[in-house]
């Protein structure tokens, strides 16, 4: 819910509306021009239908709905054909058209941006009486057309190389794997397979000059883009959709192939995300750079030993009779079985639940509500916390300053600093170094994507693909990590609003007192969000949610089924979560917790100091 822009045409529709410039050598540039040209004005005149259509749109006559819903599919289609070339080159000028139907926050900056542009229409139009929001609609259409038809001037003094062409595509293939196929954009519509289509043939054409060159490089990618369309074109029905046999048997392979024509050509670059160009697809072990993320660099073997050690000393606590693992038990997946943590009192409860601190350091913003904005001041935080570990840092310091081990380590782990070699700034980023070695991804579900078919049951998968389709889990919970980090370019981390009641009735449902991100940025949309943890391990980190309010994944389940609060009669009007209901049968809720048991890892080693 960040890094929202105000798109902005200026002065450049003036100027010459194709004119840009390249360099001579990158002759895909050329094709890949020519194609945008084309595919923008196709989407301007789809636009244009489009305001037309919620024109037309008439009280009482359900016909005018259903045309304008055509209408808005059928530009939705035509804008996937300019999306990737307008998210790489453009992204600010882009957020006019296909941004989350919901307000965004720009951090730190604390301006915010009303939800705009075709996913919102669809929002509007599948309201239970879209008829009062004909002039909302009429005012999107209009926005989405006028802009639509000053894109060509953004192509005024335009630069690019091939290199930047191949990394926009790249990129591409992430996003159909992640939001596509998932309807992220637009699930009320369930238009996200024939979006996907789209998407691959406009890819398929723009590799055209490369394609048409013989190589075992280009024949193999030629014949998996060819599948991958054949696939989407033969099986429509977004609810039952195969994601999983699409993925593995022609999707994934694509990426990969993909990945070994640039490398082929020598047009690898690297300008943004947090992906690994390197890796073998999405699903890969190492598809995400622990680089890229606040306090993944520069965390060698000897920082991650000395941080585990750290992990489990009871020197760090106020008392001298807690760890961090007094929360966060190996044996428990790394979180501690309760609805929320006794306290340093034994007596009392902390405010919120321990999650799991698997794959916790793979996020920008720590904490449920995310006031950290690192894992070394999240662990600080705790530590001083008088609730939690109530350590002084003096005292602490003091303690590891009087083993000869302890000075010996710290001096090993961070050679050459300027900072005393025993500080909290070097204890902190050494448990966090050892943080980002619990990412392990040895869970069933890994083992099938890497080709071990009998990893999974088949209840197993159905769920996976109801997970990423149906039932429109993976929309928040996004691959290939299935937490909050959005895709395709994994830079940013979501905070959601589910509606969940305080008292974890869905009977009869209690506003929660918890205010969430709000109590650290007061802004009204913040109010009662909370960050989208990993639901890897979830079958084995019960209780659920930021209050541990859901014993069970079955509940857990009849709560999104329901439409989260607002869908149980609840009134949030900051609600994020769709109030829809799901539409989900007892069997297909089972088969997707069956899913989510296969994503558990396998147990951890317990560590004793």
């Amino acid at each position: 819910m960040k890094w929202i822009i105000w798109p902005v045409f200026t002065l450049l529709a003036i100027f010459s509306a194709w004119g840009f410039k390249q360099t001579p050598a990158d002759t895909g540039v050329i094709n890949t021009i020519t194609i945008f040209r084309e595919d923008a004005t196709n989407f301007a005149a789809a636009s244009r239908e489009m305001e037309t259509a919620m024109q037309a749109i008439t009280p009482g006559k359900p016909a005018s709905i259903e045309h304008a819903k055509a209408a808005l599919k059928k530009c939705r289609l035509a804008y996937k054909h300019i999306e990737y070339f307008l998210d790489y080159f453009f992204f600010s000028s882009s957020m006019v058209y296909n941004r989350p139907a919901k307000t965004e926050i720009d951090e730190p900056y604390m301006e915010y941006q009303p939800p705009v542009g075709l996913q919102q229409m669809a929002v509007l139009l599948f309201d239970k009486n879209p008829y009062i929001h004909k002039q909302a609609l009429l005012d999107q259409a209009n926005l989405v057309s006028s802009s639509a038809a000053d894109i060509p001037a953004l192509l005024y003094q335009f630069k690019a190389t091939d290199k930047d062409i191949m990394e926009s595509l790249r990129i591409e293939l992430v996003r159909l794997y992640a939001n596509g196929i998932t309807g992220y954009d637009a699930p009320e519509l369930k238009s996200g397979i024939a979006e996907t289509a789209q998407s691959m043939r406009t890819i398929q054409a723009v590799l055209q000059p490369w394609l048409s060159t013989s190589s075992p490089e280009t024949q193999v990618v030629s014949r998996y883009l060819v599948q991958c369309i054949s696939y989407l074109e033969l099986h429509t029905d977004f609810d039952r959709f195969n994601r999983m046999e699409f993925l593995t048997t022609c999707a994934l392979p694509l990426q990969e192939s993909v990945g070994n024509l640039i490398r082929y050509l020598q047009l690898d670059q690297h300008t943004r995300s947090a992906l690994n160009y390197n890796a073998k697809n999405l699903f890969s072990k190492d598809a995400l750079r622990a680089a890229a993320f606040p306090g993944g660099t520069d965390t060698g073997a000897l920082q991650v030993k000395l941080g585990r050690q750290l992990f489990y000393d009871k020197a760090l606590s106020g008392n001298g009779q807690r760890n961090c693992a007094t929360c966060h038990q190996p044996d428990k997946y790394f979180s501690d079985g309760l609805r929320t943590s006794l306290a340093t009192d034994e007596k009392n409860h902390v405010r919120r639940n321990a999650p799991s601190l698997y794959y916790a350091a793979f996020q920008y913003a720590q904490f449920w509500d995310g006031r950290a904005n690192t894992l070394s001041k999240q662990i600080q935080t705790v530590i001083a916390n008088p609730e939690e570990m109530n350590g002084h840092p003096d005292v602490i310091l003091a303690r590891l300053n009087d083993s000869s081990a302890y000075r010996q380590a710290f001096a090993a782990a961070f050679p050459g600093d300027s900072t005393p070699a025993i500080s909290m700034t070097h204890l902190s980023s050494a448990i966090a170094a050892y943080l980002f070695t619990l990412s392990p991804q040895t869970s069933a579900f890994d083992a099938y994507l890497a080709g071990d078919k009998k990893a999974m049951m088949p209840a197993q998968v159905n769920g996976f693909n109801l997970f990423m389709g149906k039932g429109q889990c993976a929309t928040c919970h996004f691959a290939p990590l299935f937490n909050g980090l959005t895709p395709p370019f994994y830079q940013m981390t979501e905070f959601e609003n589910l509606g969940m009641p305080g008292n974890g009735s869905l009977r009869h449902p209690q506003p929660d007192k918890d205010a969430g991100r709000f109590e650290y940025f007061p802004i009204e949309f913040y109010q009662r969000a909370f960050k989208t943890p990993t639901v890897r391990n979830a079958a084995m980190t019960a209780p659920y949610m930021h209050n541990g309010a859901f014993g069970s994944l079955e509940e857990v389940m009849d709560f999104y089924n329901a439409g989260g609060g607002n869908g149980l009669g609840m009134k949030d009007p900051y609600q994020t979560l769709t109030a829809a209901k799901l539409g989900l049968s007892t069997g297909e809720m089972k088969d997707i917790i069956a899913f989510l048991k296969a994503l558990s890892d396998r147990p951890a080693t317990t560590y004793n100091y």
